[in-house]
């Protein structure tokens, strides 16, 4: 009935299609949006991704990236979607359960269960620790996106170091503890610049996969 309604000022319903679980409505292409984002001008985004400060301030700023990317990496680790309302309540949300049992001490719980034995334990352990600052609640106090590639590097690392049974050169967990603890990749490079003029970064991802990517 819906579909064969047709006025100028209303937007036409082309038809539906339901397949295996995904339901989408067609509707006629509206090239210039719709009116609700010309009166508000709302924010584009997946909820379970979308930055909860937005909700607050109304804001989006390089910050809200972060939390997304922070979402990303518990969804590496644990193998679930974002969001999954099959799951009790206070498992919907990937975030805010992997947050939960990562104050508890239990994340190793949730994770994905191919990773089990495959991981090194300080490995895990920064590289939650990375998505927990990622998800921080207020921007201000989450890491940059430099500092978040410096994590995950050293999380690299301590993988190898695992896999190996070499453990990891001194300066380079020195490097990457800094930077853990809030040292700015700018201050970072100040602090120690490579003989050559090469930047901490570039050394550092030297030092990690000396072979190249």
């Amino acid at each position: 009935m819906l579909s064969k309604l047709r006025h100028r000022h209303l937007v036409s319903l082309i038809g539906f299609c339901e397949e295996n679980g995904e339901m989408i409505l067609v509707y006629d292409y509206m090239a210039h949006g719709t009116l609700r984002e010309h009166l508000y001008k709302m924010v584009k985004g997946s909820f379970g991704y979308l930055d909860p400060e937005y909700f607050r301030r109304q804001q989006l700023t390089e910050k809200s990236d972060v939390y997304s990317f922070g979402v990303v990496l518990f969804e590496a680790l644990c193998a679930r979607a974002a969001l999954n309302p099959s799951l009790p309540r206070e498992q919907v949300s990937l975030a805010d359960w992997a947050l939960q049992c990562q104050k508890r001490g239990v994340l190793a719980d949730i994770i994905d269960p191919q990773l089990e034995g495959r991981i090194g334990r300080e490995c895990m352990h920064k590289f939650a620790e990375t998505a927990e600052m990622c998800l921080l609640d207020h921007g201000v106090d989450r890491p940059s996106m430099g500092n978040v590639l410096w994590n995950l590097e050293f999380a690299l690392q301590l993988q190898e170091s695992f896999e190996s049974g070499k453990p990891i050169s001194e300066e380079v967990a020195d490097k990457a503890a800094a930077v853990g603890n809030g040292v700015g990749l700018a201050a970072l490079s100040e602090m120690s610049e490579d003989t050559d003029g090469q930047s901490t970064v570039a050394v550092f991802s030297q030092l990690i996969n000396p072979v190249g990517r």
